[in-house]
């Protein structure tokens, strides 16, 4: 099983170095004692409550590759501390990446607190999910009922469906903007119907033709 060593201390301090150095000694021998095999090794020097670490994001970023399965660490205070610890656990569990520990010379576990505090953020996130979702159907509901007709606009139907369509039609992000639509509520109606686009896009894209008129 692939796996990374993420090693941290708070400090540029030389004594901190010394721990650096011995939290990576001993999380190679754990890696050892489970038989990963260690793709790499991170080590920086920075506070546990700052998100803008360049080790961590880096550790972010090679947890996607589906070959990586697990991240070996001191304990858990190395991802983090506070709302930056769980913030980051959620984030590697979610990507159903397994955590080992030199505290608990396998597996990490948990505490009851921090199990419970992630099970109410999986929770928020599911029901975000849903809203999102309620919000697009409603947005696509009301646009069609404010006359709004995708057929006319989505040119690549067919055999081409499955493709994004980069183009925008500004004409009815106009009208459905005049039916007091919200940029949020345009751009998420657009989504549903198959246009690639975002909030901000929607914005510029209305501003720009406001400015042409203008001109």
């Amino acid at each position: 099983m692939k796996a990374i060593i993420y090693c941290r201390v708070s400090t540029t301090k030389e004594t901190q170095e010394t721990s650096l150095k011995r939290q990576e000694e001993e999380l190679i021998q754990l890696a050892k004692q489970h038989q990963f095999d260690v793709t790499m090794i991170i080590k920086e020097q920075a506070s546990g409550y700052d998100l803008e670490r360049d080790g961590i994001l880096q550790l972010l970023e090679e947890i996607k590759n589906q070959q990586v399965k697990a991240v070996l660490i001191q304990d858990e205070t190395r991802l983090g501390r506070g709302n930056a610890k769980i913030a980051l656990l959620h984030v590697i569990l979610k990507e159903g990446i397994k955590l080992y520990s030199i505290s608990h010379n396998g597996e990490l576990l948990l505490s009851e607190s921090d199990s419970m505090v992630l099970q109410i953020v999986g929770m928020v996130e599911e029901y975000q999910r849903k809203l999102h979702n309620i919000k697009i159907k409603r947005g696509m509901i009301r646009a069609v009922n404010q006359g709004f007709k995708p057929e006319k606009n989505l040119t690549n139907l067919g055999e081409n469906s499955g493709r994004e369509k980069i183009e925008v039609p500004i004409e009815e992000i106009v009208r459905l903007r005049k039916n007091k639509l919200t940029f949020s509520e345009i751009a998420a109606t657009l989504r549903g119907f198959g246009y690639n686009i975002s909030k901000a896009t929607v914005h510029r894209r209305y501003q720009e033709y406001i400015e042409k008129l203008e001109m």
